[in-house]
């Protein structure tokens, strides 16, 4: 703000407050001047990149401290929300090259310096940082395809919310649809050769009852070696039919 507009400020701020306003010509020309030092670099009035609705006005600030505060109102009641607005603006701008000769510092720094003002002030709208595009991996997008396509085959009747919270008891299911996700290889994709476990099921440990001789199975917590090497060797090559495709 320049003089003229700081003096409208005060004019301002003892029109809002007559009480506290300088009882004499150079108590406030001493006051006019210290208010125009510090809040130089203060713009009166500035346009938010979000709407009017959140623009910076200087006397706004100055009568919502009036009102909201027993204190008498100082040169840091509006400069320091100011730099509290100017972070806010120029934190959403990501400064392009100036078009200077990099070469120069000086130059360089200023037209930097220059442009993140005129962005704080309104004068120039913030620039948005640019993505780094690529182009799509298709090894990624078939492999995100077969993930999907495990999961699906695994079927959901509940919402994930409440799996996730079953997945402490059902720990095969929920071991399936991680190796699923991962695309990784699932022993339970094949039979076991070694208990007989069909697909989808896990293995099974035989026990004998004492003195019956009676034989029952239990499923057990991690599947047989040689399911899980054919596990391996089954998604081996579905992943090279898949590459071959």
């Amino acid at each position: 703000m320049n003089r003229p507009e700081i003096a409208a400020l005060l004019a301002y701020v003892d029109r809002l407050d007559p009480t506290r306003a300088p009882q004499s010509k150079a108590a406030a020309g001493e006051r006019l001047e210290q208010w125009a030092t510090l809040l130089a670099h203060v713009p009166a009035t500035a346009q938010h990149p979000d709407g009017p609705e959140r623009s910076w006005d200087a006397a706004r600030v100055a009568a919502r401290h009036i009102a909201t505060s027993p204190y008498p109102i100082k040169p840091s009641d509006v400069g320091a929300p100011w730099e509290t607005y100017r972070a806010d603006v120029v934190g959403r701008h990501w400064d392009p090259a100036p078009a200077v000769d990099p070469d120069d510092e000086r130059a360089y720094r200023a037209a930097l310096r220059g442009t993140r003002q005129a962005v704080a002030v309104g004068q120039l709208p913030p620039a948005p940082q640019h993505a780094i595009e690529g182009r799509p991996s298709p090894i990624r997008a078939e492999r995100d395809a077969e993930a999907a396509r495990r999961l699906a085959a695994l079927g959901s009747y509940v919402p994930k919310t409440v799996r996730d919270q079953l997945a402490t008891y059902r720990p095969h299911r929920a071991q399936r649809e991680r190796l699923a996700a991962a695309n990784l290889p699932d022993a339970l994709d094949v039979p076991c050769t070694w208990c007989g476990a069909t697909t989808g099921q896990p293995c099974r440990a035989r026990r004998i009852a004492p003195g019956t001789n009676a034989i029952s199975y239990r499923p057990k917590l991690t599947p047989h070696p040689c399911r899980v090497e054919d596990a391996q060797a089954h998604h081996a090559r579905r992943q090279e039919q898949e590459t071959a495709a």
